[in-house]
Parts: structure tokens; C-alpha cells; sequence
């Protein structure tokens, strides 16, 4: 959900139906200043939502999906949020390939909404332009948790 034509979901307009949602958010924790800045992003969309959500940290963004596997037995929602940025080697490929397809996984086959904020980037720059930081255009840890709390509220006469 970024950049034009990205639907505009606004906090206060899910307040009424997320009482009692229960919510994870499982963080990386490579990259500090644009992690601390995702999870910030996540955590205002969540409280603003009227939703207190549980945050599990995890070393990096590989261990996303193991984590989101357990938690998805118990939440409502998970949001995972990550940084991976592109180096010399292939690892940047492995990495995002395994967050993206499992991530996708557990959330189609549980039927658990699962906010996708792993920033892939090539660059720093493009990581903290996304990070939701003061100066950034974007603000991916928001978005994702506001992705997970909308479509947990649209599954919810559906269980």
C-alpha cells in the first residue's frame, strides 16, 4: 500500500469495531534508527485505532516468519516490519524472498490478517524515506498496521 492510489484508512473510523482486537506486531531489529522509526509508525496507527498491541522483537528480518507463524494462533492481526537493504551479495534476494513468501503463507493459510511493513530497499536513503521518520514521504509501519486492523475488521463476520 504505498505511494499514489493508496487507499486512505483512517484510525478513528476503526475504533468502533476493533474493541477487544487483539494485535502483534514482530519487529527486526537490524537497522535501529528505521526500525525504532517503523515500529513508532505501527504503534500511533495501533493506539489510534483503540487497539494495544503486543510487540515481540526479533533479530532480523528472516526470523519475521517463524515468529508470525507462532503468533498468528493467538492474534487477531500480526504486523510484521522489517528492513532489509540491498548489499553486493545475494543475501538481500534470499532474505526478502523468504519474508515476502512466508509472510504470504501463514497469512492465506491461517486466514490472519498479516501487515506487511519489510521495507525492501536498495538504499539506505530509500529505507528512512519509507521509515515514517519526521522528513520521510512514507510511513510504512503505519500503513501496514492500518492494512491488518481494516482487514481483520472486513474478515470479522466472515469466522
Amino acid at each position: 500500500m504505498s505511494g499514489h492510489g493508496a487507499p486512505q484508512i483512517e484510525p478513528e473510523n476503526l475504533i468502533s469495531q476493533s474493541g477487544g482486537m487483539r494485535v502483534a506486531i514482530v519487529a527486526a531489529q537490524w537497522h535501529t534508527q528505521i526500525m525504532d522509526a517503523l515500529l513508532d509508525g505501527a504503534l500511533r496507527a495501533a493506539r489510534a485505532s483503540g487497539v494495544d498491541p503486543v510487540v515481540v522483537r526479533v533479530p532480523g528480518s528472516f526470523e519475521l516468519t517463524v515468529a508470525t507463524a507462532r503468533l498468528v494462533r493467538s492474534f487477531d492481526a500480526v504486523v510484521a516490519l522489517g528492513v532489509v537493504i540491498r548489499g553486493g551479495t545475494p543475501h538481500f534476494e534470499y532474505v526478502c524472498q523468504a519474508a515476502t513468501m512466508g509472510l504470504s503463507e501463514i497469512s492465506a493459510r491461517t486466514g490472519t490478517p498479516v501487515g506487511f511493513g519489510v521495507l525492501t530497499c536498495d538504499t539506505e536513503e530509500q529505507a528512512l524515506d519509507r521509515s515514517g521518520l519526521p522528513d520521510s514521504s512514507e510511513d510504512k509501519g503505519f500503513e501496514a498496521m492500518m492494512a491488518a486492523i481494516a482487514t481483520s475488521i472486513a474478515l470479522q463476520q466472515w469466522t
